[in-house]
C-alpha cells in the first residue's frame, strides 16, 4: 500500500497549506510516483545533489506531460508544467525542498489519523536511501579517478567536469580528503546492508508466529553484490593512489576496508530455511543455509566446501555472539546425524546453498537449568559453520550462523509447553540481541497482537480476534472481572501468567487452554469461525446476561471455559414456571465433531431456533449441513444416521419417593460365571459401570447431557428383528437362597487424585529418561488384574479411618480441590452416587468390566 492510496481518500482541507508553491492538481497527477523518488535523502548542495535533482526534475516534467494527455484540461495542465519548468530549472534543489515538505505534511496527517505508515512505504524509502547512497559512492569513485588522472585539475576549474568541482581545498590534501569521505560513505552503506539483513532475520522469526514474510533473498543478494562491486572499485583507486596517501594513512584505510568486507561476507551467510523450532529427538528434519556473496566471491576449489551443523546451548550461543562468531565451537551439546553437507553454487539461479535434507537429532545433552525452569523452557540452536577462500585475494574466512531458538523435546506431551516458549521468544525478542535474551514481562497490547497473529495463521482465516475477544482473554489471564478494557491495555503480562501459573479453579495454564481452542478451530470449526457464526471467546456469566432477555430458542456458540479444546452451545429455554433460563450443552471436542459435525448437531436440536441475535439457524448454518442419506445404498443395505438429542433438566424423570435423584438406567452386563456368596453384581456395579455404548457419557455438573442415538431409517412395514444372543440377555440373577453380603456403604469414599486420572491436569513434568514413546501394540501392564477383596475391615477401624479422612487429626497433606474438568471417572461427591448407594471399587475403570 502506497502513501498516496491513503492520502487520496482523505479530505483535501487537511492539506490546503501544503500547496502554496506547487499546484495540487499536479500533485494528484503524479500520484505515487512522487513518493518513489529520493527527495527526502537529497541533503546538501554539492555537485552530486544538484545533478540528481536536475534528473528528477526532468523525469517529473515528462511524467506530467504524459499524464496530461489523458485529461480533459490538457492545455491548462501543460501551462502549469511549463511554469514549473521555468521556475525550477535553474534551481532544482529548491523544487526538492518544496516536494520534500509536501511529503512530510502528508506523512504527518496519516500518522495523526492512523498512528502508523504503511510497511511497504517504509520498505520503499529504505531502498531509495540505499540506492542513492550507492550512486553517491559511484560518483566518489569517478571523482577520485579524475583527480588521479589530472592532478592539476583543481588549479584549472575550466578543464574539469562541472560535477567534480572541489570545495576550495589545497591540491595536495584534496585527494586524501576525498578518499576519506568515500570510505566513510562506504561504511554507512555497509551499515544499511547489515541492518536490512537483521530486519530480514527478524521478519523470518515473526513468520514463525504467522506474520507475513517476504522470504525471497534475491533483492538482498543483489544489494550485497552491488556494494561489494563498488567496494572493489574504491579499493583499487586507493591502492593506485597509495604513494600520495602516506605511510600513516594508508594502513588505516586498508584496515577499514578489511573490516567492511569481513562484515559483509560474514553477515551474508544466512539460514534460509530454519529447522523446526520444536524439535523432537529421533525425528528427521530439514534446513538450508545460503551464502549471498558466494557466487561473486567464492573461489573455485577442487574439493567442495563443507557446511557442518552442530547443536549448541544458550550459553554456548551467547559466547559465540560475544566473540563476533570468531571463535570455533569446542563441544556439541547434541548428537546430529548427517550433519555435513556441501556448499554448492548454482550458476542458473545464481545462488550458493547447502541443503540439509535428512538431518536427525539422535540425542540431546541437557544443561543445568535456572531456578524453576523446565526442559521446555530450555532454548538451544543449530550452529552452521564452514571455512571458505575468497577471490581475488585468496582470503580464508570462517563463516558461522545460528538458527532461531529451538526447544528440544523427547515426548509428544511436551509439545504444548515447548510451543509456548517458542511463541514468546519469537514475538518479544529484540533485533541483534544477546542469545537468547527475551523480556519476562510485555505489554498486554503486544500480547493481543501476538495471539491474533497466531490464531489467524493456525486457523488459516482472514477473520481475526475482535475487541470483545481481547477483553475476555484479559479477564481470563489476569483473573480480573472488574477492570475496563482500556485499563487492561495499560497492563503488562508476564511469562508466568502466560504458561506457568495454573488458572484459578482449573487444571491448566492460559496458553494450554488457548492452544486447545486453536487446535479445535483449525480442525473442526474453521468455516464456522470465518463466517462469524461463533462468538467463541465469551464467559458463561456474560452469556447468561446476553441471552436472558432473548426469546426462547435463541442460542450462541462459545469455547468452553473449563475444558481444553471444547465448544458449547448456550441456549434459552422456558422453565416450568415460564421464566427464561440459559442452559449450556456439554462441550463438544474435536473427536465429537469428527463423528457428527457442529452444523448437523445444531440441525438435530429442535429447541435451537435463532442464532444470536436473531438469525434463523437454517439461514446461518444451512451451508454447513451435510446431506442426509435415506433408503438403501448400492449394496442393498438400509442407511443409518446418528442423531443428537439433549436431555434438559425439565425433561428429567421425577425424583423417587425417598427424595433422591432418579435412578440411572441399569447397564446391561454380560453374564459372568463367578460364584460369590451373597454378592449382588448389579447393585455393586450399576453406579460405576461404564455407560451403555449408545447411552449418555459422563459429563461435568452444570451441563445437560447430549446423547447420540443411532436411528435406523427403515420402511414402516419391516418387522424388527429380535435377537436371542446371550450377549443381550439380562444380567445374572443370583439364587435368593444364598446368604447376602452386607452393603459396602462408603458414604465418603477416599478422594481420588485428578492429577492421575483427569486429562489436562497439572502434573510434574517427567524427566527425559521417563518419556519413552511406546508403540501402539505395547502393553504397559501385562500382569493379570486380581479381583478386589470383599473382606470388610472391623467397624472400629473403619470409624477411625473415616474420622481421619474427615479432618479430625492433623492432615497428612494439604486439601486438594479438583479442577472443574471433564472426567470419565466417578465423582467423590455423594450427590452423584445417590443417597445410600455410594460405591467405590478401584478395580473398575470406565471401559473395563
Amino acid at each position: 500500500m502506497s502513501l498516496w492510496s491513503i492520502v487520496s481518500h482523505m479530505p483535501p482541507e487537511e492539506f490546503s497549506g501544503l500547496f502554496t508553491e506547487f499546484p495540487r492538481n499536479l500533485r494528484c497527477l503524479l500520484a505515487d510516483w512522487l513518493e518513489n523518488q529520493p527527495w527526502e535523502f537529497l541533503n546538501g548542495s554539492d555537485a552530486f545533489c544538484t545533478s540528481v535533482a536536475s534528473g528528477m526534475l526532468s523525469a517529473m516534467l515528462e511524467k506530467l506531460r504524459s499524464a496530461a494527455g489523458s485529461e480533459g484540461q490538457q492545455c491548462q495542465i501543460l501551462q502549469q508544467v511549463n511554469g514549473v519548468k521555468n521556475t525550477y530549472q535553474r534551481d532544482p534543489l529548491r523544487l526538492v525542498a518544496i516536494l520534500k515538505a509536501i511529503l512530510e505534511g502528508e506523512k504527518a496527517a496519516v500518522l495523526k489519523r492512523d498512528r502508523h505508515l504503511p510497511l511497504s512505504f517504509h520498505r520503499r524509502q529504505e531502498e531509495l536511501k540505499f540506492s542513492l547512497g550507492l550512486q553517491r559512492l559511484q560518483h566518489r569513485v569517478r571523482e577520485i579517478q579524475a583527480l588521479r588522472d589530472n592532478p592539476t585539475a583543481s588549479l584549472q576549474p575550466d578543464l574539469r567536469d562541472p560535477q567534480l568541482k572541489t570545495e576550495g581545498k589545497p591540491p595536495e590534501n584534496e585527494l586524501p580528503a576525498l578518499i576519506l569521505e568515500a570510505v566513510k560513505e562506504l561504511e554507512a552503506a555497509k551499515q544499511q546492508v547489515l541492518k536490512r539483513i537483521q530486519i530480514w532475520k527478524r521478519q523470518q522469526q515473526l513468520a514463525g508466529n504467522g506474520a507475513v514474510f517476504e522470504e525471497n533473498l534475491a533483492p538482498l543478494q543483489k544489494r550485497c553484490e552491488s556494494l561489494v562491486e563498488v567496494y572493489f572499485q574504491l579499493h583499487q583507486q586507493v591502492m593506485g593512489a597509495s604513494a600520495k596517501l602516506g605511510a600513516e594513512l594508508l594502513p588505516r584505510l586498508l584496515e577499514r576496508f578489511n573490516d567492511v568486507l569481513s562484515s559483509l561476507v560474514k553477515s551474508s551467510f544466512l539460514v534460509e530455511k530454519q529447522p523446526p523450532q520444536v524439535l523432537k529427538t529421533q525425528t528427521k528434519f530439514q534446513a538450508s543455509v545460503r551464502f549471498l556473496l558466494g557466487p561473486q566471491l567464492l573461489k573455485a576449489s577442487a574439493k567442495p566446501y563443507m557446511v557442518r551443523a552442530d547443536m549448541v546451548t544458550e550459553k554456548q550461543a551467547r559466547e559465540l555472539a560475544l566473540s563476533a562468531y570468531s571463535n570455533t565451537l569446542s563441544e556439541s551439546t547434541g548428537e546430529i546425524m548427517h550433519n555435513m553437507v556441501a556448499l554448492e553454487t548454482n550458476p542458473t539461479s545464481g545462488t550458493c546453498c547447502a541443503n540439509f535434507k535428512n538431518v536427525l537429532l539422535k540425542k540431546i545433552k541437557r544443561c543445568e537449568r535456572k531456578g524453576s525452569e523446565s526442559v521446555t523452557e530450555e532454548k538451544c540452536a543449530v550452529l552452521f559453520s564452514t571455512t571458505v577462500a575468497l577471490t581475488p585475494s585468496n582470503l580464508s574466512i570462517h563463516l558461522q550462523v545460528l538458527s532461531l531458538p529451538i526447544v528440544v523435546i523427547v515426548h509428544g506431551n511436551q509439545d504444548n509447553n515447548a510451543k509456548a516458549t517458542v511463541l514468546w521468544d519469537n514475538a518479544f525478542s529484540e533485533i541483534d540481541r544477546v542469545p537468547f535474551v527475551v523480556a519476562e514481562r510485555v505489554p498486554w497490547e503486544k500480547m493481543c497482537d501476538t495471539l491474533n497473529l497466531k490464531f489467524m495463521a493456525e486457523v488459516q482465516t482472514t477473520k481475526g480476534l475482535l475487541k470483545e475477544h481481547y477483553f475476555f482473554l484479559a479477564q481470563k489471564i489476569f483473573n480480573d472481572h472488574s477492570t475496563s478494557f482500556e485499563d487492561f491495555q495499560n497492563r503488562s503480562v508476564s511469562w508466568a501468567q502466560f504458561n506457568k501459573e495454573i488458572l484459578p479453579g482449573r487444571g491448566f495454564t492460559f496458553w494450554q487452554w488457548f492452544d486447545g481452542v486453536l487446535d479445535l478451530t483449525k480442525r473442526c470449526l474453521k468455516s464456522y469461525w470465518s463466517d462469524r457464526l461463533i462468538i467463541g471467546f465469551i464467559s458463561k456469566q456474560y452469556v447468561c446476561k446476553v441471552l436472558s432477555t432473548e426469546p426462547d430458542g435463541t442460542f450462541l456458540l462459545r469455547f468452553s471455559d473449563s475444558e481444553i479444546g471444547g465448544v458449547t452451545i448456550a441456549h434459552v429455554i422456558r422453565g416450568k414456571d415460564g421464566s427464561s433460563q440459559v442452559e449450556n450443552i456439554q462441550p463438544f471436542s474435536a473427536k465429537d465433531l469428527s463423528i457428527r459435525s457442529l452444523g448437523d448437531r445444531i440441525r438435530d436440536l429442535g429447541q435451537l431456533r435463532n442464532l444470536y441475535p436473531s438469525i434463523p439457524k437454517d439461514q446461518a448454518f444451512g451451508s454447513h449441513y451435510n446431506k442426509e442419506q435415506t433408503g438403501k445404498d448400492g449394496r442393498g443395505y438400509v442407511s443409518t444416521a446418528i442423531k443428537m438429542t439433549v436431555e434438559s433438566e425439565r425433561d428429567q424423570q421425577p425424583q423417587s419417593a425417598a427424595g433422591g435423584p432418579p435412578e440411572a438406567p441399569q447397564a446391561q452386563m454380560i453374564s459372568l460365571p463367578i460364584l460369590q456368596p451373597e454378592l449382588h453384581l448389579e447393585s455393586m456395579l450399576s453406579p460405576i459401570a461404564p455407560p451403555d455404548p449408545f447411552g449418555p457419557r459422563p459429563s461435568p455438573m452444570g451441563y445437560p447431557t447430549s446423547e447420540s442415538n443411532i436411528n435406523m431409517v427403515v420402511p414402516d412395514n419391516l418387522v424388527p428383528f429380535h435377537s436371542t444372543s446371550p450377549m443381550l440377555s439380562p444380567p445374572l440373577v443370583m439364587e435368593p437362597t444364598l446368604p447376602h453380603c452386607p452393603d459396602l456403604a462408603f458414604r465418603n469414599p477416599v478422594p481420588f487424585m485428578p492429577n492421575q486420572y483427569m486429562p489436562g491436569g497439572p502434573s510434574p513434568e517427567p524427566r527425559d529418561e521417563e518419556m519413552l514413546e511406546l508403540p501402539p501394540s505395547t502393553s504397559i501392564d501385562s500382569s493379570p488384574r486380581m479381583p478386589p477383596t470383599m473382606d470388610l475391615p472391623p467397624s472400629s477401624d473403619l470409624d477411625q479411618f473415616l474420622q481421619e479422612m474427615a479432618g479430625e487429626g492433623p492432615p497428612l497433606c494439604p486439601p486438594f480441590v479438583p479442577p472443574l474438568q471433564h472426567s470419565g471417572y466417578p465423582s467423590p461427591n455423594a450427590s452423584c452416587w445417590g443417597l445410600g448407594e455410594s460405591r467405590w471399587d478401584d478395580s473398575i475403570r470406565p471401559g473395563h468390566a
